[in-house]
């Protein structure tokens, strides 16, 4: 198996593109190619232990860069990294795509060099949404600004095929996003889309409000691009304000702390007399626990589990979300990539092909009814 990795594609391109490339090659015994500029990529690879790995490069003059409007760079730079490696894989010279760099940049490649699987409407940008349970697949968060109620029914399906195949989750449920949950909630194309939904070969459960996807309702979460987009900037923004609160809170019951008899006890320990102490009896045990449980102490510990909160949330654990839709497997991570979530990203890629997603898809759509399936004019 074959997987491009985009060697200049996101914010810490080449180094984590190009490490995580060789981490992926060396766990997961495939081919990896770095696609980019040759000299760059070489001066990296030079970096690194790549004995015995199957590391490819192929030469792109172009970059399109963070700032570059997506259709304008991909007409304007046929040698640029994404326009090659999608060539590459229209070309049946790889099987899989996986780029951090723009998002955009790497839907308009797709579409122009890839095309759309016979059928499929429009495609969609998905990404996984972290929830109580774990996560889920959100879509589209982009593509589609506005949208008809065809296109998300396909969404719905193109959604299942992925959370199955890839994701482990079996009998996806897949939830519409509206402003309540009963059917006659919603805009006209929310409430058509319902009643497409619910004829589709899919676990559909129905309307989700914004409070049911991080609860971990349902598996697959449908919407436009538009509202999409909304829902994980908004989500980025409360992460990162409840961070921000937790921490001036905990620092300020750090600094109370100090000043109090407790404090100055705990900081004593701390310089060295802790570990003595401890293993002195049960009582002094029984003492420090005391103290710690009823002062600011406690922080260390809900500090700990923050740390693992953030890990469950980590995008590099998910390494990238796929473009559903388009005739063959691209997945796009997180423009702040490091070599653990592109590493990851391959991952995906390499399991999206294994499973067969693509086919999956055509298959699915094809299975649609006709009145589904047929053109509507968009």
């Amino acid at each position: 198996m074959k997987i491009i990795v985009d060697a200049m594609g996101g914010d810490h391109a080449p180094q984590a593109p190009v490490e995580g490339a060789v981490m992926a090659a060396r766990r997961y015994g495939i081919t990896i190619v770095l696609v980019g500029k040759p000299d760059v990529i070489e001066a990296e690879l030079k970096k690194h232990d790549t004995s015995g790995l199957s590391i490819e490069i192929e030469p792109a003059s172009q970059v399109i860069e963070m700032e570059d409007e997506p259709a304008r760079a991909v007409k304007a730079k046929p040698d640029s990294s994404m326009v090659v490696g999608m060539k590459m894989l229209k070309e049946g010279r790889a099987d899989g795509f996986f780029s951090a760099g723009n998002t955009g940049g790497m839907l308009a490649a797709a579409i122009f060099h890839l095309g759309r699987i016979k059928g499929v409407k429009r495609p969609a940008l998905s990404t996984i949404f972290p929830t109580v349970k774990g996560h889920c697949l959100l879509l589209d968060v982009g593509a589609n600004a506005e949208v008809k109620p065809e296109y998300l029914a396909q969404f719905g399906l193109m959604g299942a095929v992925y959370a199955e195949r890839v994701l482990g989750r079996r009998n996806p449920t897949v939830g519409l996003v509206s402003n309540g949950e009963e059917e006659k909630k919603g805009t006209p194309i929310v409430q058509e889309a319902h009643q497409l939904l619910k004829t589709m070969p899919i676990n559909f459960y129905g309307n989700v409000e914004g409070k049911d996807i991080p609860a971990g309702l349902v598996d697959v979460v449908v919407t436009d691009g538009f509202t999409g987009n909304v829902i994980i900037k908004f989500a980025e923004g409360l992460g990162a304000m409840t961070k921000q609160l937790l921490r001036e809170e905990l620092s300020r019951d750090a600094k109370a702390l100090v000043k109090t008899p407790q404090g100055a006890v705990l900081s004593l320990a701390a310089a060295g007399g802790l570990a003595w102490l401890a293993t002195q009896s049960g009582v002094a045990l029984g003492f420090i626990g005391g103290l710690l449980a009823n002062t600011g102490l406690i922080g260390w510990g809900f500090k700990r589990a923050l740390d693992r909160i953030s890990q469950r949330t980590d995008y590099a654990e998910y390494g990238g979300a796929p473009l559903l839709g388009v005739d063959g497997v691209v997945i796009i991570g997180h423009g702040r990539s490091n070599p653990y979530a592109v590493m990851n990203g391959v991952r995906v890629a390499k399991t999206a092909v294994e499973q067969g997603v693509v086919q999956a898809i055509r298959d699915g759509i094809a299975g649609m009814p006709k009145a589904q399936s047929v053109s509507t004019g968009g």
